[in-house]
Formats: structure tokens, C-alpha cells, sequence
């Protein structure tokens, strides 16, 4: 079975997180997304924790079923330790294969940080030392590194984490078989690094609201079968493992390098010159995900290794619209717009993938079909992303945005 999977959200428990953020909302825009396994996220908080446990019902093994929506169990965690004099900032993904598991997963947690304050908990715990406490609960929990190259909190972030898994991982290292891109970069320049070549590429949407889920998530084609997935996902295994969708990493809030405060914004080369020192206040720039990974790589751009998962790069339909409409992606002419062709197209996916562009110019104007043509063929416009603020996306030159008829 095909299926799209977006193992990372947060409900409404997380910090920053909206309060639609409830079971129903998020199957809801799964289904409009196209989305047919959705992660739980947030199962470390009590709160909802007993709302999953009251309203999930086990339909498969790891698998659970909520108004028609696969879900698997999964939450973020923060690791901020010492290590080796440095204080280090880690995000992970916990995967769990059961409710009862989750339980037990909570009550160890528990006994080290407040779960009950966010959905996300703060942990001072060396993974080092938590990993195996986990495993004992468990051989079926699995960890993911998320979003490995934000600069703050994750593995290889520049103010945070590592130069390598081993560094992080120490003994356990070879029990890690992927990590979680992040919207700020994509398969290609984690291509970089040899020392990733073992190591699976997961692309999830890390959604705070409903409509951000599968701007990034993964397809498959196999069983909907807990340990099913993560054989595919451990043999890198292409027939089962289709690909990822993936933001235009330039997108992502930590892309290039800056200082929000001062509007500045830098490639690598321009804050390599300037000793990575912001030119308006002189304090240290917040060093991005191109950056980092210029500084970690041992290879060139466009090196492609054997055998790795494939990817697409996407625009989320509401951009395409918004831009089409020259109107701002809120607005109810957008939202309406959308709402009427994802339910027309059967989902937001198939319409940027699959559907032919003469079908969809059969139900919206040719502006926005032009805008998916473009994002489909890779002919767009970014001004990336810097120290917290998204990047922008130029689909349609100005002289070609339109507005559609009213009546």
C-alpha cells in the first residue's frame, strides 16, 4: 500500500503550538493533506497522553486509528547536558510501538524532567545515559535525531550539538539508522558528508498548527505495520521507501546565516569573510544550515551516493494560491480557494504530484496552475531563510500573478 507519513508533529500541549492542535483538527487536515499516517507527538504529556489513551484504538501493531487516520506513537524530546566542557542542545524523536510502552516511557522520563510543562519536555540527561534506560523499557523504541542541523537544538547545530553521531552517540551509535532533516535542508546536502551514508533521511513537518502538516513527510509502499516501517527505514529499502517531500531547504528558518535584529542575512562565503561577525552590531551572526554543513562536509555539491532514498521538492498549495491571488496566505479568498480544490482533487498532495495540470486547470485559474507547473519543474525564486525567519518563495513574477473572478 502507498501511503504518506509525517512522523513529527506537537499538539496543543507544546509551547508555540496552536490550540487546534487536537486529535480531530489533525486528522481533519490529514486527510485534506493527503497524509494517511500521522505521528502523535507530545505522548510524554499527561494531558495528552490520556487523551491519546481514551481515543486511539489499536488497529494494527504500533498502529493506531483515530476518524480514519493511521497513527503512530511518537514525541519530541530536549537533552541539554554537559559534554566535554560544552553544554550541548539536542532534539530527538521517540518512537514508541505501544500505549503500554508510552506509559513506561513516561514514568522514566518522568523521574527526570517536568513533563507536565510542555509537550516537548526539557531533559538533563546524556543520551549517552538515557538511550539504554529507554531500551530496556523496550528494543522497539527507536530514537531519530530531529531536525539535525538547526543551529540551537540539534545534532549537528552550530551553536549545539556534535561533528558527528559517534560524539553524541558513543557506544549506541550503530543503533541510530536515520535522522530528520529539518525544513532548512534536504537530501542533497547531507549528501555531502560520507559519514552519513548509512544513515537513513527522514523529512517530517514539525507542524505547530494543522495546515502546516506534510510540508515535509515521507511515502511509502508497504504494510501500515510499525515494524514494517522501520525495516524499510533501516535498509534505506527504495521499493518500499519511495521518497520524501521536502521544503526548498532555502525556505527553512535557519538556512543561511544572520541576525534577525539587524535585517542582516549572509551565504557562508559573505560570513566567512567577516569572521562570522554580524557588519551592523558586531556580535557573533547566528550561523545557519548551509554554513554548517559547509563546515562538516567532505564532499562537493551534487555528489549523490548509491542506493539512497529519493526526493521531491514542494510548495505548500496555499503558498502557490496566495501568490497567484497576489493575496497573503490567510486570507479567505486563499483559504477558500484551497479548501474548494483540495476537496475537488481529492488532496493537497495528489494536486502538487499527481494530477495532471489540465485536470486541475478544469477547477482554478491558470495562474495557480502555472505556479504548480513552475514548483513542479524546480523554476522558482528563494531569498533564504535566516536566524528564525522563513525564507520566501518567488513563484510567479509579479507582471504574472492574477486574481481570480469573484462570481
Amino acid at each position: 500500500m502507498k501511503f504518506v507519513a509525517d512522523f513529527h508533529i506537537h499538539s496543543k500541549y507544546s509551547r508555540a503550538t496552536s490550540s487546534d492542535m487536537n486529535l480531530e483538527n489533525i486528522s481533519r487536515w490529514a486527510k485534506l493533506k493527503g497524509i494517511n499516517l500521522v505521528g502523535t507527538g507530545d505522548f510524554t504529556h499527561p494531558l495528552w497522553f490520556a487523551e491519546l489513551r481514551d481515543k486511539l484504538k489499536e488497529d494494527n501493531y504500533g498502529i493506531y486509528k483515530f476518524n480514519d487516520i493511521n497513527f503512530i506513537l511518537t514525541t519530541e524530546i530536549s537533552n541539554i547536558y554537559n559534554q566535554d566542557g560544552k553544554v550541548r542542545r539536542i532534539h530527538s524523536i521517540i518512537f514508541s510501538p505501544s500505549l503500554e510502552i508510552c506509559y513506561k516511557i513516561n514514568t522514566l522520563l518522568g523521574k527526570i524532567g517536568n513533563l507536565s510543562s510542555d509537550g516537548r519536555p526539557t531533559l538533563g540527561r546524556n543520551l549517552k545515559e538515557l538511550l539504554p534506560l529507554l531500551w530496556e523499557i523496550s528494543e522497539e523504541i527507536h530514537i531519530i535525531p530531529a531536525h539535525a542541523w538547526t543551529p540551537w537544538f540539534s545534532i549537528f547545530g552550530s551553536n549545539s550539538g556534535f561533528d558527528s553521531l559517534e560524539e553524541a552517540f558513543g557506544e549506541y551509535v550503530n543503533r541510530i539508522f536515520a535522522i530528520e532533516t529539518g525544513l532548512s535542508s534536504d537530501p542533497p546536502m547531507n549528501w555531502r558528508l560520507s559519514k552519513l551514508d548509512n544513515i537513513c533521511l527522514i523529512s517530517n513537518s514539525d507542524a505547530h498548527s494543522p495546515n502546516r502538516l506534510g510540508r515535509e513527510a515521507n511515502v511509502f509502499n508497504c504494510n501500515i505495520e510499525y515494524r514494517e516501517i522501520f525495516n524499510a527505514i533501516k535498509n534505506q529499502d527504495k521499493d518500499k521507501f519511495l521518497y520524501t517531500i521536502e521544503f526548498f531547504p532555502e525556505e527553512g528558518k535557519y538556512h543561511f546565516d544572520g541576525h534577525r535584529n539587524c535585517n542582516i542575512v549572509l551565504s557562508p562565503k559573505e560570513s566567512i569573510r567577516l569572521n562570522n561577525l554580524c557588519p551592523s552590531c558586531g556580535k557573533p551572526l547566528t550561523i545557519g544550515v548551509a554554513h554548517r554543513v559547509e563546515e562538516l562536509a567532505d564532499r562537493e555539491e551534487g555528489f549523490i551516493p548509491k542506493n539512497k532514498i529519493p526526493y521531491k521538492n514542494l510548495i505548500p498549495l496555499e503558498e502557490i494560491i496566495a501568490q497567484a491571488l497576489n493575496r497573503d496566505v490567510s486570507s479567505p479568498f486563499v483559504q477558500n480557494e484551497y479548501l474548494k480544490l483540495v476537496s475537488t482533487l481529492d488532496n493537497e498532495l495528489n494536486i502538487l504530484i499527481e494530477t495532471p495540470l489540465e485536470e486541475i486547470k478544469r477547477f482554478t485559474s491558470e495562474k495557480i496552475v502555472e505556479g504548480i507547473k513552475l514548483m513542479r519543474e524546480g523554476k522558482i525564486q528563494v531569498e533564504p531563510g535566516y536566524d528564525g525567519v522563513y525564507g520566501k518563495i518567488k513563484i510567479l513574477p509579479p507582471e504574472e500573478k492574477g486574481q481570480l473572478s469573484l462570481f
